[in-house]
């Protein structure tokens, strides 16, 4: 009878079965044939074997740093699932070190990297900067122009809500970087997305802000949101990616923890993605700034931006991933000023700061003021008292809009930890020199367009 080797015999051997098993048999199997041993056929068969999996990091191996603390039992809790989840992210086998910001809040399963989380590891983590890719900060600054005429220029141009600009409203990136899109195969079928999402602000926590810079009495205008459509679907490919490499090399990890190995042709690909997608995500800031100016035929005299979902290649060759955390330590980008932007609420000032790279931060600050709650539990605590009620209380003294025209209170002050905490907090664990602030004229954001949205128009209209 004809000698054959067997997946159930690499079993027996203590393989784990994978892909590589039917090349494996068939090498063993044709040695087999040409009159090769059991014992050679079972040997070249091995040799087929993936390397060992990665272990898990040792619970505790890998410690953290706590950049916060609580004034309330509710922030008590807060900060126990934050550092919950952040142990269990440090048992990520090519994880080196990691730190949480004074704004920090849960943002998925424990094992997730919380919003106000930094990871520093040998490779790269998608899920360590979120489908909001390279969600970020610009200002611009708009001398002699009142902040009332300002924000209804800003409302008149920007976009707010799903979906990208509707046609005969779209703008076109640059087109040396929509050639670049072209030129990378996980971006190649984002170009048409790049157009129909570029100057759009999307939803969410993400705002059109105008004030006054408080040294100089100046108006500014500070937008918040990140890359749309394009970095969504750039970060699908990359967990894509880094789910075959979890697989192979450590399925213990955690899926949303999994990683692209860095200076493979994979993590090349995807570390230029990432470039693109930035330049993307600064252009599409600076082209709502720039429609405004135009609108009003006004000049600026002063700009700069930061990113706080992205992740850095430091000079230790390391990967520094900061979630819902913005860079502090010196030359973080090749058009980095000394200066970032920490927003806090619609009705507080936005904090311009100068990073002060501190070691217990890992080099970032905080990138806001975070939530003790979750949305949905915010809402509950308001029940009894109607949206327009509470956004009377909430927005007394500053211009607040929703582009959808509904409110959202999940977004309005009450839904975001205390301003002056987080200030206490990034002073006392040294993070970043408040050096001025823009005081809050008015603020846009998306408000609960949800409510309007076609699907729930034909479900009513069925029921009607």
């Amino acid at each position: 009878m004809k000698e054959v080797l067997s997946g159930q015999d690499l079993i027996d051997a203590g393989m784990r079965q994978g892909k590589w098993f039917a090349p494996a048999l068939a090498a063993a199997n044709e040695l087999l044939d040409k009159g090769g041993s059991h014992a050679e056929a079972l040997e070249t068969a091995l040799g087929f074997a993936p390397p060992p999996t990665v272990p898990l990091h040792a619970s505790g191996a890998i410690p953290f740093h706590l950049n916060i603390e609580a004034e309330t039992p509710d922030e008590q809790a807060n900060i126990d699932a934050v550092a919950a989840s952040m142990r269990a992210l440090m048992r990520t086998p090519v994880v080196r070190a990691g730190a949480i910001m004074p704004d920090a809040c849960p943002a998925g399963p424990s094992g997730t990297i919380p919003v106000g989380g930094i990871a520093v590891s040998e490779a790269i983590h998608p899920g360590m900067h979120s489908a909001d890719i390279c969600c970020s900060m610009a200002i611009s600054v708009f001398p002699g122009v009142a902040p009332a005429v300002l924000l209804d220029a800003v409302h008149a141009v920007t976009h707010f809500g799903p979906g990208g600009r509707p046609r005969g409203q779209q703008l076109r990136p640059d087109a040396a970087l929509l050639e670049r899109f072209a030129a990378n195969r996980l971006l190649s079928d984002t170009t048409s997305a790049a157009i129909e999402h570029f100057g759009t602000q999307g939803d969410g926590n993400h705002f059109a802000y105008v004030g006054t810079i408080k040294s100089t009495g100046e108006t500014a205008l500070v937008t918040h949101h990140g890359s749309r459509s394009p970095g969504a679907r750039l970060y699908t490919k990359g967990m894509k990616i880094a789910e075959a490499v979890r697989q192979e090399k450590s399925p213990e990890t955690l899926p949303q923890n999994a990683w692209i190995p860095a200076d493979t042709a994979e993590g090349d690909l995807y570390w230029e993605a990432l470039q693109a997608i930035r330049e993307w995500t600064k252009g599409n800031h600076l082209v709502i700034h720039d429609m405004a100016a135009e609108k009003l035929s006004a000049r600026v005299s002063d700009r700069f931006w930061n990113e706080h979902n992205f992740v850095f290649r430091r000079s230790d060759g390391l990967f520094y991933h900061g979630k819902g955390a913005t860079p502090a330590f010196d030359g973080w980008a090749h058009d980095a000023t000394d200066l970032t932007l920490i927003p806090l609420n619609m009705a507080e000032p936005v904090l311009i700061v100068r990073g002060k790279n501190a070691e217990n931060g890992l080099g970032f600050s905080p990138h806001g003021a975070g939530r003790n709650y979750s949305r949905t539990q915010h809402k509950r605590q308001q029940a009894g008292r109607s949206d327009a009620e509470i956004f009377a209380a909430e927005t007394k003294g500053i211009d607040a809009r929703f582009f959808s025209g509904r409110t959202d209170i999940s977004e309005l002050p009450s839904a975001y930890k205390n301003a002056a905490a987080v200030r206490r907090q990034i002073e006392r664990y040294g993070l970043a020199e408040v050096v001025d602030e823009v005081l809050p004229y008015g603020c846009i954001m998306a408000g609960d367009w949800q409510a309007d949205a076609p699907w729930r128009k034909k479900r009513q209209a069925r029921q009607e």
